[in-house]
């Protein structure tokens, strides 16, 4: 089994830290149309934490060189050291909570620069909803969707995310400027996909999962590893040796404990609360993605808890409890709220 990563806290905008610009040379793999020839690495510096604990550093993006300067935003998260936003574009009719609004290339691109305005780092662009029950698309299908918001996107300057499955699709959109590949099967929807990701050194989302859209709530038994917070570190584990053994590097790698995935709600609750626990044991950074998510209901009084927009004040409060326990990043619907919850997280640990 491949021991977990470790990486040195370092002080944020120091010369050795994270917010270090680079050229990567040999270090990344070429992928025949889609190799990048000059890529930059961004590294994230670890939150400030003035006690004895040190937070291990994160991830090491790799970013393709943007047709305009970086996205402001994103320089500025890499020297504050803060949780990163992640705005959500579903391109898609039948997303749980926001399916049909984005669904052309034109709307879905203007809702990411909307995103993008309102402070959101990176740009997370998905063409099949996953939700409990939802239908499977093509490949081509997901593409015809996605592919040309990607492009906009990235040729707008934005730190564009791909949400797929899909080995084709992941490497498509790599094609056309994604610089993140967020999948929510951790590879095992398609296993073409592990070696997209070695082939291309794309940072790699590696949530856990269970089953598929059709089977998951049925799979929430995790008794025989443990319980849950046991179950899913076990099984990510297992996730990051095949990534290993494709020729993937663990520091290209993001963790993703798939909160309402194969989860009851108490699950998913018990999830958030590991959250340091997950990013400690695994030695990986961490995202979070509770937007608007069915377990989110508990906290929201009345017939509104059904309604999952109603959920959004309950998210932005996971936001602010997801940046203290040092998660990498949130994956969000609505961007105002959860970026002050950061903010706000932030200046709680600045003084605490």
């Amino acid at each position: 089994m491949v021991a977990p990563v470790r990486w040195p806290a370092v002080v944020p905008g120091s010369s050795t830290g994270f917010g270090a610009l680079r050229e990567a040379g040999p270090t990344v793999r070429k992928a025949g149309p889609i190799s990048m020839k000059r890529l930059e690495l961004f590294r994230l510096a670890a939150p400030k934490d003035s006690g004895a604990h040190r937070y291990p550093g994160t991830v090491t993006d790799v970013l393709p060189p943007a047709p305009a300067p970086l996205p402001t935003t994103l320089a500025e998260a890499s020297e504050a050291g803060r949780t990163l936003i992640m705005g959500i574009i579903n391109v898609t009719p039948d997303s749980f909570s926001d399916g049909g609004r984005w669904d052309t290339t034109d709307l879905a691109v203007a809702h990411g620069r909307q995103l993008r305005a309102q402070g959101a780092d990176l740009l997370d662009v998905g063409g099949e909803s996953t939700r409990p029950g939802a239908a499977r698309i093509t490949p081509a299908t997901e593409q015809e969707r996605i592919i040309p918001v990607v492009r906009a996107l990235a040729a707008s300057g934005a730190a564009v995310s791909v949400d797929t499955v899909h080995a084709a699709t992941a490497e498509a959109a790599v094609g056309a400027g994604a610089v993140i590949v967020n999948d929510v099967s951790g590879g095992l929807a398609d296993p073409a996909m592990h070696r997209v990701v070695a082939d291309t050194g794309v940072v790699y989302i590696c949530q856990h999962w269970r089953g598929d859209p059709g089977t998951m709530d049925r799979l929430t038994d995790y008794s025989a590893l443990g319980g849950v917070v046991d179950g899913v570190e076990t099984e990510l584990r297992e996730r990051l040796d095949e990534l290993d053994a494709a020729g993937a590097g663990l520091r290209q790698v993001v963790i993703d404990p798939g909160l309402g995935f194969a989860k009851t709600h108490a699950q998913s609750w018990r999830l958030l609360a590991a959250t340091e626990r997950l990013r400690v044991d695994l030695g990986l950074p961490v995202l979070i993605g509770s937007s608007r998510k069915r377990f989110l209901a508990a906290a929201v009084p009345g017939s509104a808890a059904a309604d999952p927009i109603a959920r959004d004040a309950a998210t932005a409060a996971t936001t602010a409890l997801a940046a203290l326990a040092g998660a990498w990043a949130v994956r969000v619907h609505e961007v105002p709220a959860n970026r002050d919850a950061v903010r706000t997280a932030s200046l709680w640990k600045e003084h605490r």
